[in-house]
């Protein structure tokens, strides 16, 4: 079956479908990574989007239940270079494309991805359009026009409908995770170092979560610019102060619209695995995982003498980390990922390094 992208800007690009049929829109990201697309396709932060994939073969280790990031595939669709018929892993449960059947995915595959992908980046990110069906370009171009004004509204969906324990040591600390996209991976982290979780619902009270007697809280990364995000920083700036706080990707955004600071738009966005970003006053940086077209406007936190920037991005000099001793956060807008073999990421151990005095006034 045949299927096309149609970009805002009038180009389109033809493919064969491999997934489900159906038209969907949504804005279209690129990924650079070169593995991960199981994990890629049930990341919550990319909910509506159009994903399309710059590594041209898709599908050659197959999938595995326990590499999805949550309980399900949240793209609009899916487009591809080609999808391999074969897979070989010995961790694998099934193909690739009877995942895109089971999650219900619109994917289109045989699409020059090189091409696209200088078009985004030359142009921006922006809407599109995938149909399976027979319509023409500009009727497909009207359908994106009539969408250009739509609300994202994914998270009420995403988060949990009500708390959801996740016990680990008696001993270890007391972490509630105010949850709009957690990611399993994560979970997995703190499971290791001993954390003892709370998913919590993203609108739960501020007073409910002072209240649970929780020992620090996670702000998740999930979906951006969402319409129940402005109640979520209105949630965290009440509570900014009164608990240690980490805020992850999109939870980082939620902090600073908390403290007053305005978020700017990438013209392309930060969505892969080999991001440098490095601390103003040393010379030694990181390569990070990230997944996020929006950043912290730096002249919105310029002058503020109780946050510090922590990281920066190498290669546009964008905000990648920010902390507060007296507001007590501490907020990444990378993914704090797993170094490899069950290993830790230092965030979340620096995180709970500022436990410490809450942990010692509640014993």
């Amino acid at each position: 079956m045949k299927a096309k992208l149609v970009l805002e800007n009038g180009d389109c690009y033809e493919g064969i479908s491999i997934g489900s049929p159906g038209e969907r829109i949504g804005e279209v990201v690129l990924n650079t990574a070169v593995v991960g697309y199981q994990e890629m396709m049930t990341d919550p932060a990319n909910a509506g989007k159009i994903l399309v994939l710059t590594y041209p073969l898709i599908g050659n280790y197959g999938v595995a239940s326990k590499f999805n990031e949550s309980r399900r595939c949240w793209l609009s669709a899916l487009v591809i270079k080609e999808a391999s018929r074969i897979y070989s892993n010995y961790q694998a449960e099934g193909s690739f494309k009877d995942f895109l059947k089971k999650e219900d995915v619109l994917t289109v595959s045989e699409v020059d991805t090189r091409t696209l992908a200088v078009d985004i980046r030359d142009n921006g990110e922006m809407l599109g359009i995938v149909s399976t069906e027979n319509t023409g370009k500009e009727g497909l171009l009207k359908k994106i026009k009539a969408a250009a004004n739509y609300k994202k509204d994914y998270i009420k969906d995403i988060s949990v409908k009500k708390p959801a324990e996740i016990k680990s040591s008696s001993s270890g600390p007391d972490i509630a995770i105010l949850d709009i996209g957690m990611l399993n991976s994560f979970i997995k982290q703190l499971k290791t170092l001993g954390c003892n979780l709370t998913l919590l619902p993203y609108d739960t009270p501020a007073d409910d979560i002072k209240k649970s007697g929780a020992d620090g809280l996670i702000i998740s990364g999930g979906p951006e610019n969402d319409v129940s995000l402005p109640k979520v920083s209105e949630t965290v700036k009440s509570l900014l102060g009164k608990i240690p706080m980490l805020g992850i990707s999109t939870g980082h955004e939620v902090i600073a619209t908390a403290l007053g600071a305005k978020l700017k738009k990438l013209g392309i966005g930060h969505h892969g695995v080999n991001y440098p970003a490095k601390s103003p006053d040393r010379l030694k940086g990181e390569i990070t995982v990230q997944n996020h077209s929006f950043v912290v406007d730096g002249a919105s936190v310029k002058g503020r003498k109780d946050i510090t920037i922590t990281s920066r991005n190498v290669n546009d000099g964008s905000i990648e980390g920010m902390e507060s001793r007296s507001l007590k956060f501490i907020s990444c807008q990378y993914y704090p990922a797993s170094p490899g073999f069950d290993e830790v990421n230092e965030i979340y151990r620096r995180f709970l390094k500022t436990l410490s005095g809450v942990r010692h006034a509640k014993a």
